[in-house]
């Protein structure tokens, strides 16, 4: 997805300046890419990236998705409906263990309650859509506290465009997140399983939670804190 794409018009990204074919010990295709200006967003400090965000989301979402690729094992599967059974972040046997992981520390049964929702949601059935995949603070860079561009689209497909919704809880603050939320104007079924792809971002190790660093350890807990909120206030 180069800078020339309808989602250049939000924010850049990356585009190719040279290319390379495997050959000299290295197996993959390479690339050499332009640099774009900005340094990664810090989701406790960048307070207004919530309308680029959502405007770049529109625009990727929106693009012409014909002939993209599906969410495969190339890109871990970003992407893939809730119940997919392949190898994917929100699948039972990677995410399960990682709830358990925090007995003791956090409510099971409110983030199992997340998760079951966002796997019972009615799956996308709008049209093929290009997906990011990963919009992790480290994938999106920042000037003067808004957005700069998008980087990293090693996990670019056609899929259910929740998956990119993982922004809202691993990178905006809840302020940010009733903005972005407006701005994209998702309904109530595609909020649930984005909930769910946030869940794989925002649910903390115990390390996250009993290491020694104070501001680490209520961050994490903040974040999980706020999905939580968001699901229970939804179902009321």
């Amino acid at each position: 997805m180069a800078a020339e794409t309808g989602a250049a018009a939000a924010a850049p990204g990356p585009a190719a300046a040279g290319e390379g074919r495997p050959g000299a010990g290295y197996p993959f295709p390479w690339s050499v890419l332009r640099w774009l200006p900005g340094g990664p967003v810090d989701p406790d400090r960048d307070d207004g990236l919530a309308d680029g965000l959502a405007e770049f989301f529109v625009a990727l979402h929106g693009a012409d998705a014909t002939g993209g690729p599906p969410p495969q094992w190339s890109n871990g599967f970003r992407g893939v409906a809730m119940t997919d059974e392949r190898d994917s972040a929100i699948a039972p046997p990677r995410l399960a263990p990682r709830i358990e992981a925090l007995a003791g520390l956090v409510d099971l049964d409110a983030v199992a309650a997340v998760w079951e929702t966002a796997r019972a949601a009615p799956p996308w059935e709008g049209p093929p859509a290009w997906i990011h995949g990963d919009p992790a603070p480290a994938n999106l860079l920042s000037r003067n506290g808004r957005l700069s561009a998008v980087i990293d689209f090693g996990t670019l497909a056609v899929g259910d465009p929740a998956c990119d919704l993982i922004a809202a809880w691993s990178v905006l603050s809840a302020e940010g997140r009733e903005q972005f939320r407006k701005a994209l104007d998702v309904d109530d079924a595609t909020w649930a399983r984005g909930r769910g792809w946030g869940l794989t971002a925002a649910l903390p190790s115990r390390a996250d939670l009993t290491g020694p660093d104070p501001a680490r350890v209520a961050a994490a807990r903040r974040r999980l804190d706020e999905l939580i909120a968001d699901h229970e206030s939804a179902v009321g």
